[in-house]
């Protein structure tokens, strides 16, 4: 991924310097393995580890003769140790090396994405109770619904990524599998005691049946939770470059000293960060399907997939890596207009109320068929007149309505607090869930 989108911790899990220091320690502690069961001497393992080392550039200039990345690896690793070298890779294949170390190389980059949603999570936590009780419009379609609060807008958005940190909890459990079977996965030139040596020392889980590669379903599981995750990136990305249009402008992006959002306006303030958020989520989305044709590959072997996730694991965690802690700062630093809030709600002069207006009359007695068409008539006289009288007045002109509910009943419908009774026990509970998971 260029720089422009990445962040160096997460960039530098995909290196070759540590994908081959990862090789490295996958070798090493298969020979651990072998010197325990007496297949290879006793003390080996010390001097091998003693001397053991690579040079990235040599190994690519092997690689260009021998055209076999893990033979040059080897090679290059042999320079170094010298006849010891011999007990290195000792009735292994190449995808024993490669697939385990990937699931490594996927752990350390799920790690980084737990610690970026974590960000996301308590950013969300501190503004959706910060905002517990501050008014606005909820809107369906578009358009006007009832009264909710931006607490609780972003109350839902907190709850979506902690899904989104439990799936990623299980897709870096579903990927952390190790294989050290030999050749097409049947032990036969490795003892199957060096896989779970293997397992056991490096924290992971043994392959149950691994043929010659780590069944593919793993990694489709886990690069379909990174589409999810930048699903939710986006779908939050989305509601804040509606909220700052210049018609809405209930909250917007930070805009720091010296910024400029135009070359040739200089009045606009643009929701650049979301709207970035928004193309990225689709290049981490991109890289699903491809991982769910991985998991078709010939027989026990083959290397069509191998092509696919030089790309799609680097790329795609880290611009997930890149995207979470993005959005996290625009949480972090959200403007939050509640004036602008609360006009917004009441440009529609009442209508808002038109629900509670319904329930009251058919509490009152009146049909729902009835109350409805009431209520109904009057709304869609303000709707199309915002500049004549407001929802209560028509409403109490009605001769319906005052025989039903009186103004004392009419003036009970026009209360916000029904809209708020319930949200901070809501959001006190998403949020409480949610700190008690995280912890």
């Amino acid at each position: 991924m260029i720089p422009r989108f990445s962040r160096p911790d997460m960039s530098a899990i995909w290196t070759q310097e540590n994908k081959y220091r990862t090789w490295l320690e996958v070798e090493l502690v298969a020979c651990e393995a072998q010197e325990s069961l007496g297949v290879i001497p006793a003390g080996v393992t010390e001097k091998i580890r003693a001397k053991a080392g690579f040079n990235a550039d040599r190994i690519d200039a092997i690689e260009r003769e021998v055209k076999h990345d893990v033979i040059a690896f080897l090679t290059n690793v042999g320079e170094y140790v010298g006849e010891d070298a011999r007990h290195i890779h000792l009735g292994m294949t190449s995808s024993d090396v490669l697939d385990t170390a990937f699931a490594l190389q996927l752990r350390q980059a799920s790690d980084m994405i737990l610690a970026g949603l974590d960000r996301v999570l308590a950013a969300l936590r501190r503004r959706a109770l910060e905002h517990k009780n501050t008014l606005c419009v909820g809107r369906s379609h578009g358009i006007h619904g009832e009264p909710t609060t931006f607490g609780l807008k972003l109350a839902g958005h907190y709850t979506a990524f902690l899904r989104a940190r439990r799936r990623m909890e299980q897709a870096r459990d579903e990927i952390s599998t190790v294989a050290i079977s030999g050749a097409v996965g049947t032990f036969a030139t490795i003892d199957p005691r060096v896989q779970a040596f293997v397992a056991k020392k490096l924290g992971m889980r043994e392959e149950p049946v691994s043929t010659q590669v780590i069944p593919r379903d793993r990694h489709a599981m886990f690069f379909s939770v990174l589409g999810v995750i930048a699903s939710s990136i986006e779908n939050l990305a989305t509601e804040i470059r509606h909220l700052q249009r210049t018609e809405v402008r209930e909250a917007e992006e930070f805009f720091s000293a010296g910024q400029k959002g135009s070359s040739a306006m200089p009045h606009k303030r643009n929701p650049v960060l979301t709207e970035n958020l928004t193309g990225l989520a689709r290049l981490i989305r991109a890289s699903v399907t491809p991982a769910l044709e991985n998991v078709a590959l010939w027989h026990e072997r083959d290397i069509s997939h191998s092509a696919v996730e030089r790309v799609i694991a680097p790329d795609a965690t880290i611009v997930t890596d890149f995207a979470l802690n993005r959005l996290a700062g625009v949480i972090e630093n959200l403007l939050v207009y509640p004036e602008r809030m609360k006009r917004n709600m009441e440009s529609l002069k009442g209508l808002v109320f038109s629900q509670a207006a319904l329930l009251a009359l058919v509490d009152g007695g009146m049909s729902r068929e009835d109350a409805y068409k009431t209520v109904q008539a009057q709304a869609m006289a303000v709707w199309d007149n915002l500049d004549g009288p407001d929802f209560k007045t028509r409403l109490a002109g009605d001769a319906a309505v005052i025989k039903t509910l009186g103004a004392e009943g009419l003036d009970k419908v026009f209360d916000y607090s029904r809209y708020t009774k319930h949200v901070a026990g809501v959001i006190d509970a998403a949020v409480g869930e949610g700190q008690r998971a995280a912890a």
